[in-house]
């Protein structure tokens, strides 16, 4: 079969290069065609356009390069029905993607979403669409499951494929020595808002007694290149920028500074205290709070937190997002034993909610016996 793939940003790409493996293990001669990364294209699949160029952060930069997303839209719609795929695979970034789904439903291409949008957070009239335009959800969290079932939208859960990309993971120490990990996001728009305020508690606890030797390691982003970071890190010989190792990075961390997204979850499965911030522009957390309303739907925006229900770590958003408290927080999760014990105990009980592994591999075959439950019916 013909599976055409779109993924938006790195967590996209990983998770769709592990769905691919697991395609290709199930369908041998299956055909892979992407809008995805590097990871996607080494797992097999033809890339045709790298999900960098239409990353966009916030309310601002979807306005700012609305023009250029348009034309984003009508060249992979072009690009679909020249290739004549059996299945369109969407993951996560509904912005885009719920577009593409509208328009192949509307021509009879199937559809399959996996990594459901997050309308348990915002935007829950997506859910109308999400029956009307997928053929089926594929869903990863298993706090997703009452909420999907009492929408009403057919759904399979196999896992959540992370388990088995962290625990397939050979691990190889970055730098000798102790470190504080920073993750600062794989859009640039995040990187501007993170490295600031990360450049100044590097700065804070660089000056503290018993600090003098922790360096500072930055987990450079997928689709990003030093030029990236330079600017922030210019001038500072305890701040060291890796790239393409961030499972490495966090693993041997004493703590972990990172912005709010998949990274977080994995900093939970790899049993690295962290402590998550995140920040954006005035109008979008304006349009988040007062029109999305997505501080009255959920009581937080990790992953791992909204797994069990509770904080297992801090959350610093937007004005609590300053180094005062961000500096305060890794001194806890380094100084206080007791402190990281708990975290890490809570970490054990998100790592169960998840499921065990073989979770990519196990939805691959959900999606083939649905393909194949289609073509039966005719």
């Amino acid at each position: 079969m013909r599976y055409y793939l779109i993924a938006g940003e790195a967590s996209g790409d990983l998770h769709g290069s592990n769905l691919i493996k697991g395609l290709r293990a199930e369908d041998p001669e299956a055909e892979f065609r992407c809008r995805g990364g590097e990871m996607m294209q080494a797992a097999g699949a033809e890339l045709v356009q790298h999900y960098r160029e239409g990353a966009v952060m916030g309310v601002n930069d979807v306005l700012a390069k609305a023009g250029k997303l348009l034309h984003s839209l009508g060249a992979c719609e072009a690009d679909i029905l020249a290739w004549k795929p059996d299945v369109v695979i969407l993951i996560d970034y509904p912005g885009f993607n719920m577009k593409v789904a509208r328009w192949c439903h509307a021509r009879g291409i199937r559809v399959f979403y996996y990594i459901a949008p997050k309308t348990w957070a915002s935007r829950a009239g997506r859910n109308r669409k999400l029956k009307a335009w997928v053929d089926r959800l594929f869903i990863v969290f298993p706090f997703e499951i009452p909420y999907f079932t009492e929408a009403g939208i057919p759904f399979v859960y196999r896992g959540n494929p992370l388990v088995d990309a962290v625990d397939g993971h050979a691990f190889t120490r970055p730098i000798e020595g102790r470190y504080v990990a920073l993750l600062a996001g794989s859009r640039q728009g995040e990187i501007h808002r993170m490295m600031p305020v990360c450049m100044e508690v590097v700065d804070r606890l660089a000056a503290l007694p018993g600090w003098e030797d922790v360096r500072f390691v930055v987990a450079g982003a997928p689709a990003r290149s030093e030029a990236d970071y330079a600017p922030f890190i210019a001038g500072r010989t305890n701040v060291d920028l890796v790239f393409g190792r961030t499972y490495d990075v966090l693993r041997y961390a004493d703590a972990a500074v990172i912005n709010s997204g998949t990274a977080s979850l994995e900093a939970v499965l790899i049993g690295t205290p962290q402590v998550v911030c995140w920040s954006s522009s005035p109008v979008t957390v304006w349009v988040a709070r007062h029109i999305l309303r997505v501080m009255d739907h959920i009581k937080f925006i990790s992953l791992g937190n909204l797994c069990i229900g509770r904080e297992a770590f801090r959350e610093l958003i937007q004005e609590d997002f300053n180094a005062d408290a961000v500096s305060a927080e890794v001194r806890r999760l380094v100084e206080d034993g007791d402190y990281r014990e708990r975290m890490l105990s809570d970490y054990a009980d998100i790592r169960q909610s998840l499921g065990g592994s073989g979770a990519s591999r196990a939805v691959a075959r959900a999606m083939i016996g649905e393909l194949d439950e289609i073509f039966r019916k005719g």
